[in-house]
């Protein structure tokens, strides 16, 4: 059985050198004590792997050894990542931090129970040389008095997958990152009592004066369909703000449908209707890694979603 270790497949290797050229011309380059890079990623069905280089067709789960380099390569372009969909078994996530090496750690829930939460986890995987731990680790729970201004029976058993809030420093700055998965339901409509929940209880945690701190960033997947639609509007009624360059319709998210708006990076704006943070946003983006994972293997979209996923990360690039 191959390891994460062993010398790969020389084709494999070529592989791995088109995605790094890719991502050197994409994403921005780490500066020491001079920017922060953030991202978000819905990892799909993040958990067990097929120990082969190559997956089989009738190999379960299909994730192989050549996957996990890919993931790890884009992994490792940024500082701090939230991974949705990281489920009860941990073999791909800790072969993943095995590659990374021992500069990078993890952070994560338990397993959400009940056919609804799916067996999954929300987890921060981060780079130690530039980001550090700063203290607060919290899962968020809305106050029963708040569920009347929102709906009669809204969130009358909390989030199906409970937001993970975190706080890290880079630098002399501390930011805290809110990561969460919305449920999907079985319509749009099922998803804005859970959206309106999460937006009222960071729009209160910002707001308050006393709170750990002010660098307060949301991330995740919120499965919002269209730009516009009713669940973005609820999902920024609160005053959550979207910067412009990740509502470009050229930074999609889904490898499956252009339009479709799910993940989301966002923060609040002050009475000034400045960003209510201590970073300035340089950029962001979307990174689309089908180009260069299809180039040489002869499969569709839909088996590539499997052993990658079907979300595009989404990231953002502050000055410290």
């Amino acid at each position: 059985m191959a390891t994460i270790f062993d010398t790969p497949p020389l084709e494999i290797q070529k592989n791995l050198n088109n995605l790094k050229e890719d991502l050197d011309a994409k994403i921005p380059a780490k500066k020491l004590d001079k920017n922060l890079l953030i991202a978000s990623w819905n990892i799909r069905a993040f958990g067990n792997l097929t120990r082969k280089w190559v997956s089989e067709d009738d190999d379960s789960p299909k994730r192989d050894l050549q996957s996990i380099l890919s993931i790890t390569e884009i992994i490792s372009r940024f500082d701090v990542i939230a991974i949705q969909e990281v489920k009860s078994n941990l073999r791909a996530l800790r072969d993943t931090l095995k590659l990374l090496g021992n500069n990078w750690s993890m952070i994560l829930t338990d397993v959400s129970k009940g056919s609804s939460g799916n067996g999954e986890r929300m987890a921060y995987l981060f780079d130690t040389r530039r980001v550090q731990l700063s203290g607060l680790a919290s899962e968020l729970v809305v106050p029963n008095e708040w569920t009347d201004g929102i709906d009669d029976n809204a969130l009358d058993e909390q989030f199906v997958r409970t937001p993970y809030a975190v706080s890290f420093k880079s630098n002399l700055q501390t930011f805290i990152l809110v990561t969460l998965h919305i449920k999907y339901g079985k319509s749009s409509k099922d998803r804005i009592k859970e959206l309106k929940g999460i937006a009222t209880w960071l729009a209160d945690w910002a707001s308050n004066t006393n709170a750990y701190h002010q660098n307060l960033i949301t991330l995740g997947d919120f499965n919002i369909d269209e730009r516009g639609d009713l669940l973005d509007q609820t999902f920024l009624s609160e005053g959550l703000f979207v910067p412009p360059q990740l509502q470009n319709e050229e930074v999609t998210r889904s490898i499956f449908n252009e339009t479709k708006y799910y993940d989301q990076i966002a923060w609040f704006m002050n009475s000034k209707n400045i960003p209510n943070l201590t970073m300035d946003f340089i950029t962001g983006g979307n990174y689309d890694f089908v180009p260069t994972a299809l180039a040489k293997r002869n499969i569709t979209k839909q088996s590539l979603s499997y052993l990658i996923s079907d979300h595009y990360p989404l990231w953002a690039e502050f000055e410290l």
